[in-house]
């Protein structure tokens, strides 16, 4: 009779430890800070992210720093400090002023790129911005580096489904996910 008891005992320990690992398994996401302001490290963020939310549950992007300007609206502007202003003048305005991480050469690799992509059909980093949005994908911007840099919300894209975060957002985020991963 106590061999059934210590059976049931072990049952009951061996379904709690499986609900403990159910509930500290990762979930089927992809979570992903994007900090270069790159046109390059930006399309292969929204590639793999569009990419990934075919494949994942859900897509996670957490916007921070240089990545920033990539999500402002060129046709709303706010009024800006002089701080602000100044950072205005050193960043990209939106993603139509974006450099190339190498072989940039002085704004004519931009072009290049674009004319190649363009010349093989591959979308725009505006099309991939959009597609991402309607396939789900959500982007957290760091609240800190907007406040910092100077950025408004009202300056930013319609995007349906952005929203404000700390660090500590992305981290709870990527704790969660299969992949995490930093471009």
């Amino acid at each position: 009779m106590s061999d059934i008891k210590e059976l049931e005992q072990q049952i009951i320990a061996l379904r709690e430890e499986v609900e403990a690992l159910k509930a500290n398994a990762p979930k089927d996401q992809l979570s992903m800070v994007v900090m270069s302001g790159d046109l390059d490290k930006l399309l292969a963020a929204f590639i793999i992210a569009t990419g990934s939310a075919a494949m994942y549950d859900r897509v996670v992007m957490f916007f921070t720093f240089w990545a920033i300007p990539a999500l402002k609206d060129p046709k709303k502007k706010v009024p800006k400090d002089i701080i602000s202003k100044a950072f205005e003048i050193m960043l990209p305005q939106n993603t139509k002023g974006l450099k190339l991480s190498n072989m940039n050469m002085a704004g004519v690799g931009p072009v290049l790129i674009k004319s190649l992509m363009k010349k093989h059909n591959v979308k725009s980093l505006g099309d991939f911005i959009k597609l991402a949005g309607e396939m789900g994908v959500e982007i957290y911007v760091c609240q800190m580096s907007m406040d910092l840099l100077g950025y408004k919300w009202e300056e930013m894209i319609d995007y349906p489904n952005v929203k404000s975060a700390g660090v500590g957002k992305f981290v709870a985020e990527a704790g969660q996910s299969k992949a995490s991963l930093f471009i």
